[in-house]
């Protein structure tokens, strides 16, 4: 009897393929008419696909920290619209607000300016407008951003057409992160009628021409919108796992409508009231220094630790409530064992007790750091 390999009777196709970013090829697999991506690199810019066996969850967990091959990605969660141009709205809205919090991350020479007294107004527009002559960033948009967000932000204006927010904001948001491109994430609700399902595919097709954002969507499928190709994206090793062994189950969501992302290495979260609050604390003790935000774990880089001094071995989470995820838990879990296997001692919070009890939360861990200096300097 003649023994097939299944291997050899599944043969991929190996091809360059076009990724919708014009300044480069990347490699995808094809098997019949479906494509896998072999890494973030190949998920394609200025182009909307579906992402397959990609729940939302699991892809969270791959883009924190966000890969070194990866655009800057966030996540949209929309809500229904009755025309393109209210969701198109909606998501620049969203989009323009996220700007104005990771400011000055975009913008790093605006850093030293502590708010808008004096001449910093005056000063930040001509940062920014200095950043556009070099970047290709529109500098009229840019200078009206950067003092929107010097001043604590507010909505946007209207004098600049959608084109025109859309490319701006999309390199605004790679800027942030310092990587080449932007993309959006899409949950795709499962109650949408015909007529809001058609509505969200054309947002997202304009948002990928206008803005050359990379739209992956997740979620339910958009049956009335127009046929968009589905590319399948090998989960890295760690998240498959924890999508193996854990069930599938509903877990907190962002409000609809919302834009979320993550932080920027070695800041605070500015998406999170509770690590904005806490770093302002400590930012004015002098116990605290050598504290690094949102940096990833040395020995294993594929995890990123909120809080950490790494010469006190001191991790520090702060939990808000898409911890309670099965798998955001069970991810948290297992870093937590490695983190501890490494010498770190692990201090978890909930965002209500920073907000609500900060003082405890402050003693608790400039106890825990002196007690650690202390027993180093008696070695």
């Amino acid at each position: 009897m003649k023994f097939t390999s299944p291997w050899r009777a599944k043969r991929p196709n190996i091809r360059l393929r076009a990724t919708g970013n014009t300044s480069r090829l990347a490699c995808v697999v094809a098997y019949g008419s479906q494509l896998m991506a072999q890494s973030w690199a190949d998920l394609p810019l200025g182009r909307v696909i579906r992402l397959r066996d990609a729940a939302l969850d699991a892809v969270e967990l791959s883009l924190r920290p966000l890969p070194a091959a990866a655009p800057a990605v966030v996540v949209y969660h929309p809500r229904p619209a009755r025309t393109t141009a209210e969701q198109v709205g909606a998501v620049l809205a969203e989009l323009d607000r996220v700007a104005v919090q990771l400011f000055p991350a975009w913008l790093p020479a605006a850093e030293p300016l502590d708010g808008p007294a004096g001449a910093a107004l005056a000063a930040v527009r001509a940062l920014a407008v200095e950043l556009a002559a070099t970047t290709g960033h529109f500098g009229p948009f840019l200078a009206e951003l950067a003092e929107r967000a010097l001043r604590g932000g507010g909505p946007g204006t209207t004098r600049f057409a959608p084109e025109v927010r859309a490319a701006e904001l999309a390199k605004v948001l790679a800027a942030s992160y310092g990587r080449g491109g932007a993309a959006i994430v899409v949950e795709v609700p499962a109650d949408l009628d015909q007529p809001a399902q058609r509505v969200l595919g054309a947002a997202c097709e304009w948002l990928a021409a206008h803005g050359g954002f990379g739209v992956w969507l997740t979620g339910a499928p958009l049956p009335a919108a127009e046929r968009i190709e589905t590319v399948r994206f090998p989960l890295p090793e760690h998240v498959a796992e924890v999508v193996a062994q854990t069930p599938a189950a509903p877990a907190p969501v962002a409000p609809a409508g919302a834009v979320t992302y993550p932080p920027v290495e070695g800041r605070p979260d500015p998406n999170s009231t509770a690590e904005k609050a806490l770093e302002a604390a400590l930012a004015k003790a002098a116990w605290a220094v050598g504290r690094i935000w949102n940096r990833r774990f040395e020995a294993y880089p594929h995890y990123i630790i909120d809080l950490q001094w790494r010469a006190e071995r001191c991790a520090v989470e702060i939990d808000g409530p898409e911890h309670r995820g099965p798998r955001k838990f069970e991810n948290d879990r297992r870093r937590d064992v490695l983190l501890q296997l490494d010498g770190f001692a692990v201090l978890r919070f909930t965002n209500n007790q920073v907000l609500t009890e900060l003082d405890q939360v402050l003693s608790q861990l400039e106890r825990y750091i002196r007690n650690k200096r202390n027993d180093a300097h008696k070695e």
